[in-house]
């Protein structure tokens, strides 16, 4: 067996890892409480218990820039039942189980830093009900957006948060997911009507319900909500659901500075125009999208992508609002997509984005940021995180859901041994300028592993102590996703 550390990393600093098989092996050498249940899991699971080294390759990670750490083996489950069975004989042992969706989180919430199971949902992938009158649906964790979505289609409705990710529903509950819809329909937070979620003892527990609001007891949907796995494992959720609205339009326009495009974002929410979305590209961003996705008609400057929901003559009303106040900014007037094929590819290079960042130098890692400020201060927050780019040399095109306050940074990691290093010191300054405006660390990404250090700051020792008792309540072996959302 060879023992590996995980590469140098203020998260994993003097942190030991689990052991990793190399690919030639077979079996890895568990510790002795997972070896000695290991018959009982095949029994329960068959062959959808695996110790595969691929396949525990596979559930090492998501799609941050932390180290990866193999998990002693992966659970695939199906059913409420069978998570519950899992839990209940991993708790009584004091076995660690990490929650895993699709693995398109982004602060290492799925990465097994103590081993044990990584309990991958992603075949619990039935909607099990659709209640056309009452727009709402029931849906087991591991649906996606996409596969709801084409679900509903012919029913007339959809489920508008957006990630811009093939993450499963389960997994944007767990990490309070968002998106470029949330300035007008919420975050996955708002959409959630209740959930059904198996405790670390096995327990399982139906929160919420199908009405729209409930003065009864506590609020365990949204306890959970966010929770990203630490509380409960989320199994299945009540969505609440949307119309199919009767028209939509998108548009982009340009501006020759990024503070005016900045202050348009501010003057539209102000102006209390229900705009479906808003995005802000700065000028590096925008250029790494035109040459990604081949967008012809934009230039290589500061951007807004704009979308208009209601009614035909509600959506030109918005429109025409939203071009008055860009004109007023200096914006380059409207450049409209007209048919659905044209919405799609502007959206799409907006959610390849990320992608196209990295290609700005290829090769490069990049490790995202994800804060967010109140709406007010987002024209300081954003320029100041520009000065702060420029002054530290790195690349790092600016991009976000500015409708909410939220903006991200790609940074490329640099090159050189002291890369990663500067590359978290900017992340830091970027965290710290939103906390001293009265922002917060994570928009949308959630904490995991590479938010963890912030939390203090963000919400004082107090409130972290009720977390922390909140933990030990509801999971008081601290075995589901141990090492995740507390600083150590």
């Amino acid at each position: 067996m060879v023992t590996r550390r995980a590469e140098s990393h203020p998260h994993f600093t003097n942190r030991a890892m689990r052991p990793m098989l190399p690919p030639d092996q077979g079996v890895p050498a568990m510790d002795a409480p997972l070896h000695s249940i290991l018959d009982d899991l095949r029994a329960l699971l068959g062959e959808r218990l695996s110790t595969n080294a691929a396949i525990r390759a596979d559930h090492g990670h998501g799609q941050e820039s932390l180290p990866p750490v193999q998990p002693d083996a992966v659970a695939f489950v199906e059913t409420v039942e069978e998570i519950s069975k899992l839990l209940a004989l991993c708790n009584a042992n004091a076995i660690p189980v990490t929650p895993f969706g699709a693995g398109s989180s982004l602060e290492g919430h799925v990465i097994p830093v103590h081993g044990g199971i990584s309990l991958d949902l992603s075949r619990m992938n039935r909607i099990l009900a659709v209640n056309q009158a009452d727009m709402d649906c029931r849906i087991q964790a591991g649906v996606t957006r996409e596969q709801l979505n084409t679900h509903l289609r012919d029913a007339g409705l959809f489920f508008p948060v957006d990630p811009g990710a093939a993450a499963t529903i389960g997994g944007m509950c767990a990490t309070r997911a968002s998106g470029t819809n949330a300035v007008r329909y919420g975050t996955i937070r708002e959409n959630v009507l209740g959930m059904t979620v198996v405790l670390a003892d096995g327990r399982i527990v139906r929160t919420g319900g199908r009405v729209r609001k409930s003065a009864t007891g506590y609020d365990l949907t949204r306890l959970f909500v966010g929770s990203e796995g630490t509380l409960g494992v989320i199994a299945e959720i009540q969505l609440r659901l949307h119309g199919i609205p009767e028209a939509s339009s998108a548009a982009f326009c340009q501006f020759t500075d990024l503070e005016s495009a900045v202050r348009t974002v501010t003057e539209v929410m102000q102006a209390g125009i229900p705009i479906a979305r808003i995005e802000l590209l700065d000028d590096l961003q925008a250029r790494a999208c035109i040459a990604y996705s081949r967008l012809t008609d934009m230039e290589p400057l500061p951007t807004l992508l704009f979308e208009f929901h209601g009614t035909h003559a509600g959506v030109a009303e918005q429109a025409q609002g939203v071009e008055e106040i860009a004109g007023f900014n200096g914006g380059r007037g409207f450049r409209w997509a007209t048919d659905a094929a044209e919405r799609a590819q502007l959206w799409k290079a907006r959610h390849d984005a990320y992608w196209a960042a990295l290609a700005l130098r290829p090769g490069a890692r990049g490790l995202t940021t994800d804060a967010v400020v109140p709406v007010s201060r987002l024209a300081e927050a954003v320029m100041q995180v520009r000065a702060a780019i420029e002054h530290s040399g790195i690349t790092a095109p600016i991009v976000g859901h500015v409708g909410d306050g939220n903006f991200h940074c790609v940074i490329l990691v640099p090159e050189g041994e002291d890369g990663q290093e500067r590359a978290w010191k900017l992340d830091q300054q970027i965290v710290g300028i939103a906390l001293s405006l009265g922002g917060s660390c994570s928009g949308e990404h959630g904490v995991g592993l590479g938010k963890r250090d912030f939390l203090i700051r963000e919400h004082g020792a107090e409130a972290l102590e009720v977390m922390r008792a909140i933990k030990a309540t509801f999971d008081p072996r601290g075995i589901l996703n141990p090492g995740k959302m507390f600083p150590d």
